[in-house]
């Protein structure tokens, strides 16, 4: 028997950081008459329990979603919001009333 090869075959690939439709790639949306950035992370990169403000429900780790923020607020400023529900923010009403007991995130 023949020892096993673990080359790789191709060699090392290059990493593109100039842009295009991957996921943590920045971009500007207008949304109420302000300048939002918007970034999209995979799955990979969601490493914490989230609150969506859009549905008002928990965004577990590992699960695709989207971080907005206004574009000369501050870090803390940041949400994350499901892709459907950031989607869909213009349709959705933000006064959602949460009971006392329920945790904020």
């Amino acid at each position: 028997m023949s020892p096993r090869r673990n080359r790789q075959y191709g060699g090392a690939k290059p990493i593109d950081r100039t842009g295009g439709d991957r996921y943590g790639l920045e971009r500007t949306e207008q949304w109420r008459g302000e300048t939002w950035v918007v970034r999209q992370l995979g799955g990979g990169g969601a490493a914490k329990h989230y609150r969506c403000p859009g549905c008002d429900q928990e965004i577990p780790p590992g699960v695709p979603h989207v971080v907005a923020w206004q574009q000369h607020g501050d870090v803390d400023d940041r949400r994350h919001w499901h892709k459907a529900c950031w989607n869909a923010r213009d349709r959705r009403s933000a006064r959602l009333q949460r009971s006392r007991n329920a945790p904020r995130y």
